[in-house]
């Protein structure tokens, strides 16, 4: 048991390692062959990083490790060693990755493909660094703190260090290239977005209607889905009644209403964005003929 214990720690850190780096150096290849070289900066610390070098000449990296130390330390006590360790190792490879690439050729000088291709790597690059318990933007870790300590959600601060910082840089870079920046940045959000979460197709569904019992055993027998019933009682009428709640793929939205519609034309449907789901499956038992269910609860 131990020895198999120590194999899977031994892999999971590993694999943590491997997309940590792989994520640093997609972003830093990203910074330096499509955005930095044609003054498109970044949002967080590497924007100010951008800025700074852009007067200085030190070497963006050296920038980019010096100011987010502070924010380092920060998180130590505040999100958590793991968390600490994860972030160290991400900017330090992130630092000298965009060291390395910016020997390498810009890739291109056109200012669409370098705003799209430069926001999805930048994202694919900052998703998988996020995705495996890390982060390369000390503002994000600062947003936190602020967002318990003084209130906003820590979104609204992120965004609020970014006006900022894209102001700036329209100063610094002029306003044309900072609206373009401010293009890249949503580009690269909505990737990270897709990183983390992946294509997810999955809808939540409850159905509220006094035929549940008819509705929920119709979609276990046709669509094979895992129904719960939920108990309620409607404000009004002061009636209980069950709610059905359950998974279903994007594919089987289509079925999941027709069936409800024509067991109760009058039920209440409610469809929602599943972001993750893990587990639940009940595999077919062949010897008592038991369908295959999905996502019971």
């Amino acid at each position: 048991m131990g020895t198999d214990k120590f194999h899977f720690s031994f892999w999971a850190i590993l694999s943590k390692v491997f997309f940590l780096t792989l994520g640093a150096l997609i972003a830093a290849f990203a910074l330096e062959c499509f955005l930095v070289p044609n003054n498109i900066i970044d949002g967080g610390i590497v924007g100010i990083s951008i800025i700074l070098n852009h007067f200085f000449k030190y070497g963006l990296g050296i920038f980019i490790l010096l100011l987010n130390i502070p924010f380092v330390f920060l998180a130590f006590n505040k999100i958590g060693k793991k968390f600490v360790l994860q972030t160290i190792y991400a900017v330090i490879a992130l630092s000298l990755g965009v060291n390395y690439f910016h020997h390498h050729d810009v890739i291109t000088t056109q200012p669409i493909l370098i705003i799209v291709f430069g926001g999805i790597l930048l994202g694919i690059g900052v998703g998988l660094v996020l995705k495996n318990g890390g982060s390369m933007d000390g503002t994000e870790i600062l947003s936190v703190v602020l967002s318990k300590k003084y209130g906003f959600s820590v979104g609204e601060w992120i965004m609020a260090f970014n006006v900022l910082i894209y102001t700036a840089a329209g100063f610094v870079f002029g306003i044309e290239n900072a609206m373009y920046a401010v293009i890249t940045y949503l580009i690269a959000y909505k990737v990270i977005d897709i990183v983390q979460v992946g294509f997810n197709t999955s809808k939540a569904v409850r159905i509220i209607s006094n035929h549940t019992n008819e509705i929920g055993k119709e979609l276990m027998e046709t669509l094979e889905l895992g129904v719960t019933y939920i108990k309620g009682t409607g404000a009004y009428s002061g009636n209980e009644k069950n709610m059905i709640y359950c998974v279903v793929s994007r594919l089987e939205l289509n079925k999941l209403k027709e069936i409800t519609k024509e067991i109760d034309k009058n039920a209440f449907i409610v469809i929602a964005d599943v972001a993750e789901t893990y587990g639940g499956t009940i595999k077919k038992d062949k010897k008592k003929k038991k369908k295959k269910t999905k996502n019971p609860v």
